[in-house]
């Protein structure tokens, strides 16, 4: 059954939303980055940003979810160093 790409009523700049999806970001947070940018303007919410501590802070079961959200190959074998670095080379 092919899923429907379409983001929803919800979200109010469907073009931001796709790319965000692209990118691996999840759809949460997607349609978060993608309503504000509709509401206070896209170089607004660039300024703005957000901060989120370093791989090394961050737990190796967390650092295997982002690897799966992004597809990272072999991330299930990967100790906590690897994933850093995998992620990191991912961009």
């Amino acid at each position: 059954m092919p899923q429907n790409k379409e983001p929803g009523p919800s979200v109010k700049d469907d073009e931001l939303y796709e790319k965000l999806r692209d990118e691996g970001n999840s759809k949460e947070k997607s349609a978060r980055i993608a309503n504000a940018a509709a509401r206070d303007g896209r170089s607004a919410v660039g300024r703005r940003g957000g901060s989120s501590e370093a791989y090394e802070e961050w737990t190796v079961e967390d650092l295997h979810e982002r690897a799966a959200e992004l597809d990272i190959e072999g991330r299930s074998d990967m100790n906590k160093d690897d994933l850093i670095a995998a992620l990191r080379e991912h961009g």
